[in-house]
């Protein structure tokens, strides 16, 4: 390969892994060519608190200012005072479906208005740059190689469709059909007799994590991935999904290892408990692990 390929990975045992499978799928036909991505972690940074979180609590605020009452509700308190305990206690998917009710009744058109507008001017908590400097440089580079090499890139991630949407093409190059993810419900209305959807307080299936990925993929891709990268349990079925099929395949697990250049710590699934240590997983099946503190030379992309 090319040694102006993929430049911010270093010469390590992730980066042979990835070059053997791309020499060996020169023999796969290219509508075979599909590749998967989990977001949260794996193609951006995960800390302080997930993005879409940010957003919510921004969103929450501003709910507020137009509305004191809605500060007096449990959730929305422990949100705004930052009380991690409470927090806790609440557990991820009920707090962000709290949260989601402040966009009940909206439409997906306002919906995409809000987000753009967040990630127009909101920074990350800690790094102090627009969200978009969050992506991971090596994994752009490899998307970037794949699709040199005819492949289709997906996004599949556990966090909502219609925020990641919004950013997929200009952080990933990904169309918005082209992500997989958690699917809020949406109701017809109608405004002076003209149609009109608007967003729910329910989600349209289970949380997409875990199994729910796989049936997710099968359902919008129609076909199975030859490689899937996350860095999760979340992800676990995803992977082993990928590294079941028929000729060259890959499972990247992203190690975050790396207190200095970002953060470390052991990845969890956000909706669901894990039998164990997700390294262990990775072990046991062989997949190819990335340490970010040995096999990244660059960590974040420019802003």
């Amino acid at each position: 390969m090319d040694t102006s390929t993929l430049p911010s990975w270093r010469r390590c045992a992730s980066r042979d892994a990835i070059e053997a499978f791309l020499e060996a799928t020169r023999t796969v036909p290219v509508e075979q060519r599909v590749a998967v991505f989990d977001n949260d972690g794996t193609l951006w940074g995960e800390k302080p608190r997930y993005t879409q979180l940010d957003f919510f609590v921004r969103e929450l605020k501003q709910a507020v200012e137009r509305d004191p009452a809605l500060g007096d509700r449990p959730e929305y308190r422990a949100v705004l005072a930052g009380d991690k305990d409470a927090l806790a206690a609440f557990g991820l998917v009920p707090l962000v479906m709290a949260l989601a009710q402040i966009h009940s009744g909206i439409t997906p058109e306002e919906f995409t208005r809000r987000v753009q507008d967040f990630f127009a001017s909101a920074e990350h908590p800690d790094r102090g740059v627009p969200y978009r400097g969050t992506r991971y440089q090596p994994m752009l580079e490899l998307i970037d190689e794949l699709r040199s090499r005819q492949f289709q890139v997906f996004v599949v991630t556990g966090g909502g469709a219609e925020f990641v949407r919004v950013i997929s093409r200009s952080f990933y190059g990904v169309r918005p059909e082209g992500v997989v993810g958690s699917q809020i419900g949406y109701e017809l209305d109608r405004v002076d007799g003209e149609p009109r959807l608007v967003r729910t307080t329910e989600l349209s299936g289970d949380p997409n994590e875990g199994p729910a990925k796989i049936a997710s993929i099968q359902r919008v891709l129609g076909q199975r991935p030859i490689l899937a990268a996350g860095n999760s349990a979340g992800d676990i079925e995803m992977l082993e999904y990928a590294m079941a099929t028929d000729g060259p395949s890959l499972a990247l697990l992203v190690d975050h290892d790396d207190a200095e250049r970002e953060y470390e710590y052991e990845s969890v699934a956000g909706t669901l408990d894990a039998a164990g240590p997700v390294l262990k997983v990775a072990d046991r099946q062989g997949w190819t692990v990335i340490s970010m503190r040995d096999d990244w030379s660059t960590i974040f992309a420019d802003a």
